[in-house]
Formats: C-alpha cells, structure tokens, sequence
C-alpha cells in the first residue's frame, strides 16, 4: 500500500488495499467534480472551501464527468459500526466514494481526506504549481470509540481573540474531536456579553495586572489584561463549530471561581463577612476564598445569565464549574448558615450541592443537561449531573457506579497544562512530566469499572488551562503534539496501554508534523522547545515522580 495510507492520525478501525495486488490508485485533478448525495450539501462546501483553496482545485458540482468525489449518506453504516459518526473512504480505480451514516460522519470521512492528499492539503492556499493530486488505492471504515471526544480551552484566564479561538476549531476537526468545552468566566476574568448585566463585561472582563508564572512567581505583567467575546461573537463560534459536527459547551463558573462577577456585581458575594465592594478581577492564580453568596438574589442572577447563554449555544450540555468552592465565607456567613437552617442541610458541602441541584433543575426544565467537575459529588449527587472527573479517576468511577455520565478528565494524565519534559528548558514548568507517550497510553475506562459502570463513561476530554498560557503561540506548545496523541485515545480502539505500539504512532507522527507545519501550529517539536518557545526565569510548580492514578 500506499505509505500515504498508513500515516492518518487518529488511527482508523480498518484500512485495506482496494485494488487486488495493488494499484495506482486515483488522481484528483482540475476536472475533478463533487457529486454530492441528498444531505451532504454543507461537506461538499466544506471540502471546496478548505481542499480546494489548497489545492487550487474548483471541485465543482458533479455533471457529466465521471471524474468524481461521491458524497452519500448511509444509515446502514451506524448499524454496522454502532455510531451515527461511522464513515467509509474507498478509493479505487473509477472514483473516490466518501460514505457516512450521517453528514457527522461523512465529514469525518472528508477530513480523512484530507490527510490522504498530504500535508499540503492543510494549507490555506497553493504553494506549487501542482494539477494533479494522486490518492492511494484503499478502503477505510472507520467510527469512534467515544462520543464526547473534548478539547477543553480556558480563555477565562488569558483571553484568546475570536480568530484564535477559530482556528482551534479548525484543529480540533482536524483530529476528529468533537466538544469544544469553553471555559468563559473565572476569578480572572468574564468573557461573554450578558445583555442584562452588561457591568460582567464592562468591569469583569478586564484586570488591572497579571501575575507571570506561578503564583508563587514575583513576577507581574503590569498591562491591563482582558477581552471577551459579543453574543455575536459567540453565535460565530457556535455556527462555525456547528458546520465541523462540533459542540462548542460553555462554561459558567459557579459558585466559586466568581470573584470577576462579584467584582462587576458585589451584591453576588458574602457581603455579611466582606466589603465586597473592595473586591476587583483577581490578578494573580489559585484556589479564591471569595465565592457567591447562596442567596435568592444570586440565584435569579444567573438564571438571567443562564437564559442568555442557551439563547446562544444549542448544546444539549450546559457546565457550570461547582469546582475549587471554599467554604469559610459560608462558615462564616449568618446568611449562609440560615439558608442551612432553612433547607435542613447538614453543612456546607450540602450547601454547595443544594446551590448545584437547584441548577440541575432549572436545567433540566428547559431541556439541557448539566454538566460539572467532579465537586458536585460533594453533599449529594444532582440527579441529572454528567460528571467531569478530574482530581483523577475516583469521582468519575463514583458517579459511573452512582449512574451517572461521565467525562473522564483527570489531572494527572490529560492536564495539558503540566509539563512534557523534565528538561530545564520547557516553559514555566507545572505540575507531573506528561510526554506525548504518556498521553497516548492513557486509558480513559479504569479497570475498576464492570461493563455497565464502563458504559457511564460517555468520553474524555483533555483540558488546556491558560494560566501560564498568555497567547496562542503559548497554547500551541502546551497543546501539540499531544493533543493528537489523545484524539486517537479518544477515537481509536487501541489495545490495553502497556501493549499500544507507540512507535507505530511515532511514525505516523512524522507525517503529521508536516500537517502541523502547514497548519501554522507552534507545536514542541520532538527534540525539544525552540529558542523562541522557552520562557528562562518565570517560576513554575514542577511535581517530580510518576503521576498518582487516584
């Protein structure tokens, strides 16, 4: 076969030769046509816009030429692979036939495309003089393993302008993911316009200085820091995500995390322990003590904030942090401890889960579901909680057991904000070494899980924590390669972790490198950072020793 063939990251489920005893495969050229099937209209669009302004191919409509790329649909495909995310790719000597049993799928079988053609198929327009485009000869059948396979982006804590944010779409399509979890308000910063409060965005999207490195770091970035997103903004995000089958979730922290809300509104906070009118967007990293206030006025602030947010994002899923909540201010709080009185709570971790529920509810009556990290187990499980499970892999196995959904996330494994090197030169170095082969043997279902418990484990996600990320450049080392180490975890059926052919992946990656390089990603190259990528002299917290599987 082909060696264009065996290169695709994540890896398919099967991929054989088309042709008996080989064959030269099929060419794409400047007659080549799209013929695309009832339903497949927005993949054909999707293939004009991206392979064909690469190429410099028009991919016209189908007409008479037998010169072809078929698009169809074909339901028959989900039953056979058990997804609606199932495609095929035949490519033989007459045409290319894509087969998806949805348009989800065949788009999945459009970016495998793409990765057919080489990596200057990545590119956003020709770079050679070049009118024909071999493909190998081949046949692909493919589905995921997982149906959330997510990619969170903290854009709370460095901001990340609307064309970066994009472009990360753009990426995470490219590695078959499918849940872009935006992490849009923090202690540092609100980054999403609410109408109703527009003090959110006017005072809590902004902070006066920010803190370099860990927070044990004295060093600051005396520049105001700040930015977020219009409705309009978001809508743009959510169409053009919707167009690559991905599910943009957002994220509004509660009810810690929310010193940039308190600060723009300080009747939120525990204002019978605090001025809270002293309070600002918090400048530097850490777990806040100022968390909001359990009252009936806080509530019905962000039911208004939460009815804004599902007016602009049509996930079913909707996460509302509940993670990192200190309780002192609650302890402390003569309201706090009436409104314990008053529900006949036991203490202030059933607080948190009363202040949680009552959110799962409000949720739920209109639709969605509630997702959050794994704290909301704490005093009591909502009852129609999905679970992100990232102090490691207990809550998730908790909430499984509990049934309940669950993403398993944890810290120690697919954090991409820990290190990837022990080497002094990577850029402020946190937490636990996480290689790009650490992160290809992880397996999101413990073991400790029967098969009914494993069946709760809906996917995974890899979460990209921006403290000390302050730009896209930033993101990109942290990200890659090793977020495509974890889409094909997320994706693939590989083997048991100790018996994954890591090498194998470690080929295909010298392929995909070139994809990355025409994509423009700044990722760690293989030997180590460039010169430019280093940060010498900004504190980190490097954690020394093999992660904890806890």
């Amino acid at each position: 076969m082909n060696d264009t063939g065996t290169d695709l990251i994540p890896a398919p489920r099967r991929i054989r030769d088309a042709l008996p005893g080989g064959g030269a495969g099929y060419v794409i050229d400047e007659d080549t046509e799209i013929d695309a099937g009832p339903g497949t209209e927005r993949v054909a669009r999707w293939l004009r816009a991206t392979v064909g302004a690469a190429t410099g191919l028009p991919l016209a409509p189908h007409g008479d030429d037998a010169n072809r790329i078929m698009l169809r649909i074909l339901p028959e495909l989900a039953e056979e692979h058990g997804s609606h995310e199932a495609y095929r790719v035949v490519v033989d000597g007459y045409l290319v036939a894509i087969d998806g049993a949805s348009e989800t799928g065949l788009f999945w079988g459009a970016q495998t495309l793409r990765q057919l053609l080489g990596p200057e198929a990545f590119r956003r327009a020709p770079v050679a003089a070049r009118t024909e485009w071999e493909l190998p000869a081949l046949v692909i059948e493919d589905a995921p393993r997982f149906a959330w396979r997510g990619a969170m982006l903290d854009v709370a804590r460095h901001f990340l302008p609307k064309g970066d944010v994009l472009a990360y779409v753009d990426l995470l399509a490219a590695h078959k993911l499918n849940v872009l979890h935006l992490h849009l308000t923090d202690d540092q910063g609100w980054r999403l316009e609410i109408k109703r409060y527009p003090r959110l965005t006017e005072v809590g999207a902004w902070r006066a200085r920010t803190k370099v490195g860990h927070r044990a770091s004295p060093l600051w970035d005396e520049r105001p820091h700040g930015g977020y997103y219009t409705q309009d903004d978001m809508r743009e995000i959510v169409a053009y995500a919707a167009e690559r089958h991905i599910t943009v979730v957002p994220e509004i922290d509660m009810p810690g995390h929310s010193q940039a809300a308190i600060a723009a509104y300080p009747e939120l906070g525990n204002t019978d322990v605090i001025d809270t009118t002293s309070l600002s967007v918090w400048d530097t990293w850490g777990v806040n003590p100022n968390v909001l206030a359990p009252t009936d006025t806080t509530l019905a602030f962000y039911e208004d904030v939460l009815t804004e947010v599902l007016e602009i994002f049509p996930s079913p899923f909707v996460h509302i942090g509940g993670d990192e909540c200190p309780k002192d201010q609650w302890r402390a709080s003569p309201t706090a401890q009436a409104r314990i009185a008053e529900e006949g709570l036991a203490d202030e971790d059933e607080l948190q889960s009363w202040f949680i529920r009552h959110f799962d509810r409000w949720l739920t009556g209109r639709g969605r579901r509630l997702v959050g990290w794994d704290e909301i187990l704490e005093g009591g499980l909502a009852e129609g909680a999905t679970v992100s499970s990232w102090r490691g892999y207990a809550g998730g196995i908790a909430a499984a057991r509990a049934g309940h959904d669950v993403v398993m996330c944890p810290e120690q494994q697919v954090y991409l904000d820990h290190r990837q090197a022990a080497g002094d030169d990577e850029p402020v170095p946190i937490g636990f070494v996480r290689t790009l082969e650490d992160v290809y043997r992880f397996e999101p279902v413990p073991p400790e899980l029967d098969a009914a418990g494993a069946e709760r484990v809906i996917g995974t996600q890899a979460n990209i924590w921006t403290e000390v990320m302050e730009s896209r450049q930033r993101v990109d080392y942290q990200t890659f390669p090793r977020l495509a180490a974890f889409a094909e975890v997320a994706w693939s059926r590989l083997p048991a972790p100790e018996a994954r052919d890591f090498a194998a992946f470690e080929r295909r990656m010298t392929g995909h490198y070139a994809r990355l390089d025409a994509l423009g990603v700044d990722y760690r190259p293989p030997g180590g950072p460039r010169p430019w990528q280093r940060r010498p002299g900004v504190l980190g917290r490097p954690i020394e020793g093999a992660p904890p599987i806890v």
